[in-house]
């Protein structure tokens, strides 16, 4: 049967002449360089993640497959291998279940997003909030590796309910403020 999942597909080939990859070309070459077989559900599962701009749960992924194309085991197994390898960022929607988003390159930025609790609907942060947010997440992480911490990581999503979407966005506190007098008080958490 593992015949079946394998395939000589063009784009399991990395071709080193090309200088601009498609998004499942790069995907395809981050899997080879990580020494991991390019399978059909492999493909399809990162088919799944390209076409969606914000994170999905791993149900939601496996219903955008092609029938038969693998179980809903095969998708958490693959995309547990994603995240081992950098491919895929794992995010949280406000129930605690996993929500998984396509990171092709290292030098990526990660979005902050905006999750409405009601249906799960996310929507990414301002670029003026996320700004903000950065350069004190990177001083935090900064004077963590200082301390002589090695690798340090977050995951900051935003929660919210009743209240209008086309409002939750533009209206805002200044989040620098808010955030560095968390720093202040000591009340944030950062994940090592």
């Amino acid at each position: 049967m593992i015949a079946s999942t394998q395939t000589n597909h063009p784009l399991a080939i990395a071709q080193p002449s090309q200088t601009s990859k498609t998004s499942i070309e790069y995907a395809c070459a981050r899997l080879k360089e990580a020494g991991l077989r390019i399978t059909q559900p492999r493909i399809s599962i990162l088919n799944s993640l390209i076409n969606r701009s914000v994170p999905a749960s791993i149900e939601q992924i496996h219903a955008d497959l092609p029938p038969d194309t693998c179980d809903l085991v095969t998708v958490y197994r693959c995309l547990a291998v994603f995240q081992e390898i950098g491919l895929v960022r794992l995010t949280y929607f406000h129930n605690g279940a996993s929500a998984y988003q396509l990171t092709l390159t290292s030098d990526t930025v990660p979005p902050y997003h905006v999750i409405f609790k009601k249906d799960n609907e996310v929507q990414e942060l301002d670029a003026e909030s996320a700004a903000e947010l950065r350069a004190v997440i990177t001083k935090i992480e900064d004077k963590l590796r200082e301390s002589g911490h090695g690798k340090v990581s977050h995951i900051v999503e935003f929660f919210v309910d009743n209240m209008p979407r086309e409002d939750i966005l533009p209206a805002r506190r200044n989040m620098q403020e808010n955030v560095q007098d968390m720093i202040a008080r000591g009340t944030y958490n950062v994940q090592v």
